[in-house]
């Protein structure tokens, strides 16, 4: 066994045991959730709470709600964040936030709330997901990723109609493939995101020959 597979073999043994622990995503933000002691919560919060595995658990919570219709102007705002992790996962480094974005909070109770809703499809996911093919979320590999992502994490924030959706899903399952170890959720991003990307440009394709066709009947 090389050195490589050493490392790799022991950060599973790792995350299993964290996972015996109780170290789930679902079950972090259930207990951060639940502790009265906090009148707020903040970025930061979950980034400490999460360690080592803070890239994948941030990437997931702000780009997770753009999975779902949002009010105009959400994705520029959630997309910020995502652009600066990204990048951080591409180059290799620690992940890190400006200070005006890790001090971002909201209530306890407003954070709970969040949590109720989804905590179980976090859950159901989690239990399906299990280390595999565990060099797909190490470097290289874990570089592209980080690339991919600043991609659709740029999609993300463009004024595109609907065309959040597939990116956020996309970065949702790298985060998810990262969280859990698992290869064969990465792959699935990896497919998500060649798919993302065609249906973006078919909009804007269509966008573009919309404005032209305007613009030539006003013209005319």
């Amino acid at each position: 066994m090389t050195l490589d597979e050493q490392e790799r073999s022991e950060d599973t043994q790792d995350y299993r045991a964290s996972r015996k622990r109780g170290g789930r995503l679902s079950e972090i933000l259930d207990s951060i959730a639940s502790d009265e002691a906090r009148i707020r919560v903040s970025v930061s919060d979950i980034f400490q709470a999460m360690g080592d595995r803070a890239f994948g658990a941030l990437l997931l919570i702000f780009a997770l709600p753009n999975v779902f219709p949002t009010p105009p102007g959400t994705s520029a705002v959630l997309g910020a964040p995502l652009v600066f992790l990204s990048a951080q996962l591409m180059l290799g480094q620690a992940p890190w936030l400006p200070k005006i974005i890790a001090d971002r909070s909201m209530t306890r109770e407003d954070f709970g709330s969040i949590v109720t809703r989804i905590s179980p499809w976090l859950a159901r996911g989690e239990r399906m997901l299990r280390p595999r093919a565990v060099f797909l979320v190490y470097p290289p590999v874990e570089y592209l990723i980080g690339f991919l992502c600043l991609v659709m994490s740029v999609i993300l924030a463009l004024p595109i109609p609907l065309g959040n959706i597939l990116p956020a899903l996309a970065i949702c399952l790298f985060a998810f493939g990262i969280l859990e170890r698992d290869g064969f959720v990465v792959v699935a991003g990896f497919v998500l995101v060649g798919f993302s990307i065609a249906v973006v440009a078919s909009v804007l394709v269509a966008l573009v020959k919309g404005f032209i066709f305007l613009l030539t009947t006003m013209l005319s």
